[in-house]
């Protein structure tokens, strides 16, 4: 299993599965006039919503909720209208929902975890990963500087950003480039693969799709497939099943670089 190349297609893509984790609507570090983009892209069989995707944290202090919020509900519901499969794995930020769990609308479920079958075969464990947390229960990659050092980063971010749209540059995540820099994050990142592998391998199944840490990731841990959605807070990444069972690791920033290069390719010739 690799992590394949990505074209942003012209037309609906046909895919198996999609995963999605750590949206969290209801700040406003979301990005989901992106997410939004991402999804009318893609018709699925599966959508999996590997929790964090409304942030009950945050709306807890405060109301903030946009239009583009609201479109990515809606996008949603209109898949599961159409035959999408929309399962809703709960995450530590949406705890609020796990006294539903097991409930089912329609073509909508709502569960703590799932065991999903890959069309090669595969059983791979879907869970948000928070309970395997080991540095802290507050998901932080950043604890060791505290929330407010987090919540900055994720300013900046936000701000960067703005300023590269208004120049005409691709989507660049300030936080995502500082986890492969700093070192307690990245031992916190090995210690959340290590331990979610663990008990994988524990339940004898083949792998795992999981969120929580906002590090997307395709990997072997050991003997386990390890598969991380990453987040659209800081990387604005996604999981892409085909129907011969390949998962495929979607990031914004490469799709804008493609796309920007094919119109660059179309000007000059």
């Amino acid at each position: 299993m690799t992590s394949a190349e990505f074209t942003k297609p012209s037309r609906k893509q046909r895919v198996r599965t999609l995963w999605i984790s750590d949206v969290h609507l209801g700040t406003r570090d979301c990005q989901a006039e992106h997410l939004s983009q991402f999804l009318k892209g893609y018709h699925a069989d599966k959508v999996y919503l590997v929790g964090d995707i409304i942030d009950g944290w945050k709306l807890r202090g405060g109301m903030y909720w946009p239009q583009a919020h609201t479109n990515v509900i809606r996008r949603l519901l209109t898949m599961a209208k159409r035959g999408t499969e929309v399962i809703y794995v709960t995450g530590n930020h949406d705890e609020f929902l796990r006294r539903y769990s097991k409930l089912i609308l329609g073509n909508i479920q709502l569960v703590d975890e799932a065991v999903h079958v890959t069309a090669d075969g595969r059983h791979l464990l879907v869970i948000h990963g928070d309970q395997f947390d080991v540095i802290t229960r507050y998901h932080r990659w950043l604890a060791f500087l505290g929330d407010s050092a987090y919540e900055f980063t994720l300013t900046l971010n936000r701000w960067l950003n703005h300023w590269r749209a208004r120049y005409g540059y691709g989507y660049w995540s300030l936080s995502a480039y500082l986890k492969h820099k700093v070192k307690t994050a990245v031992n916190f990142i090995s210690d959340f693969e290590e331990a979610i592998a663990h008990e994988v391998t524990k339940r004898e199944l083949h792998g795992v799709v999981c969120g929580h840490i906002h590090h997307a990731e395709i990997r072997k841990v050991g003997e386990v497939d390890y598969l991380n959605c990453g987040d659209w807070v800081e990387s604005c990444t996604a999981l892409i099943e085909h129907w011969d069972g390949s998962i495929e690791l979607y990031r914004l920033a490469d799709a804008q670089a493609k796309e920007a290069l094919l119109k660059a390719e179309m000007v000059a010739g």
